[in-house]
């Protein structure tokens, strides 16, 4: 339930595209299988790359009746986004008639925009000169775009954003959606985050930074959160998005409420380009808030979905703010890291996380952390290890933490009529 004062928000739609499946239903079995979608590279030539390893898509996302003019027009980025909207509104049964548009918007965010489209137009630039640049270039790279293109596919005409804050940035979209629902400034909003950063120079930038694993010959096994073995993240591409409504809108147009979206808190570490802060302040505090904003405590916790992405120091220290956060509770509070399956979807991580939370909630059935054979002692949690747990899961709380310092999470509540 809301606090006094404030309007509900509940989850009514949700869609994605992920390395482990092209809808829902598929990447949310695979998770509870335990597979992962990770692979060799085929999309570019990798000779001479330190890293060769990603999680992609298993196919080309369902754009509808999209014209293939249209389509080719589209960064990657922005298509991965289209499909998963057009999967959450009609899981939500949100069809013409259902909603006023002017009351509907859309948050969309990506950490990176056309990254594919950046790179090979610059190399048009520099090998055909400026005259063979298209002029749709720019609208085919912006952030926004993704966010903008379904508010014209479907006619929604809400408040149009697009928040950036890398790997934190669809958290961040469904936390300020609901902000804006709570307030009353919008009735609904599609919000979440989409990603394609598995390019020739997203792959070279990343792994310039030594922040990726280098596991080149077992792809399968290379993103291993919380493990001794870690050695890195591993890229994934996709998009998760979400159709977030005022409760009382959304029962009085009979939805199916799917979950409560409870709480949220954002902070910032203010200590370092890349990594976290070394005493998790900024992670206990950004979960505190959230945890706070839903008016329940750590002991009312079942779950939780870390951002573990398998680097050597980001998983110690979001398991030491989780304990700080959790206390005494902490062992009773089962964890796991998907993206141990999915790869790092960067700025979707925090949406197709948080659509996992919600099947979590929905089934009593908790997906994994896979590869998670030699456990780091500095990373001791209740985790669910290699294998899905059956478990009564009432509350979840998920985590994005992302470059810059930003921080981010919200807590996701089964509906208090299920």
């Amino acid at each position: 339930m809301s606090a006094p004062g404030r309007r509900g928000v509940v989850i009514t739609g949700m869609g994605c595209v992920t390395p482990l499946g092209l809808d829902l239903d598929a990447t949310w079995r695979a998770a509870v299988d335990g597979r992962s979608g990770v692979r060799t590279i085929e999309r570019f030539d990798t000779e001479g790359y330190p890293v060769t390893l990603a999680g992609q898509l298993p196919g080309e996302p369902d754009l509808g009746d999209m014209p293939d003019k249209e389509a080719r027009r589209l960064d990657r980025f922005a298509a991965y986004g289209i499909a998963a909207a057009d999967q959450a509104l009609s899981d939500a049964g949100f069809t013409d008639g259902a909603f006023d548009p002017d009351r509907v918007g859309v948050a969309i965010g990506t950490g990176i925009g056309g990254l594919a489209t950046i790179s090979e137009y610059d190399r048009v630039l520099q090998k055909r000169g400026p005259r063979r640049v298209t002029p749709f270039l720019i609208p085919m790279v912006i952030g926004n775009i993704a966010s903008g293109l379904i508010s014209m596919r479907h006619g929604l005409r809400g408040p149009n954003l697009c928040h950036v804050s890398a790997c934190a940035t669809a958290t961040h979209s469904l936390g300020e959606a609901a902000r804006m629902i709570e307030r009353g400034e919008a009735d609904a909003m599609l919000a979440g985050g989409t990603e394609a950063p598995v390019t020739d120079l997203g792959v070279a930038g990343f792994a310039a930074m030594k922040a990726l694993s280098t596991r080149n010959d077992e792809p399968e096994r290379a993103s291993r959160p919380f493990d001794r073995g870690r050695d890195g993240f591993v890229m994934g591409e996709g998009a998760g998005i979400l159709l977030l409504e005022a409760e009382e809108a959304a029962r009085a147009r009979g939805a199916r409420v799917r979950a409560e979206l409870a709480g949220y808190g954002a902070t910032a570490d203010a200590s370092h380009l890349t990594l976290p802060d070394p005493e998790g302040g900024g992670a206990r505090r950004c979960m505190e808030l959230a945890l706070a904003d839903a008016g329940i405590a750590g002991d009312g916790v079942d779950y939780v979905n870390a951002h573990a992405t398998s680097t050597p120091s980001g998983d110690p220290i979001e398991a030491q703010a989780i304990r700080a956060v959790m206390g005494r509770h902490t062992d009773g509070v089962a964890v796991s890291a998907t993206k141990s399956m999915t790869g790092h979807l960067l700025g979707a991580a925090g949406a197709v996380e948080s659509i996992l939370c919600v099947r979590a909630l929905e089934t009593g059935v908790i997906p994994p952390t896979i590869n998670l054979e030699d456990p780091d002692p500095d990373c001791a949690l209740d985790h669910v290890a290699n294998k899905a747990r059956e478990a009564r899961v009432r509350v979840a709380l998920n985590n994005s933490f992302g470059f810059g310092g930003t921080n981010a999470a919200l807590v996701l509540r089964a509906p208090h009529n299920a």
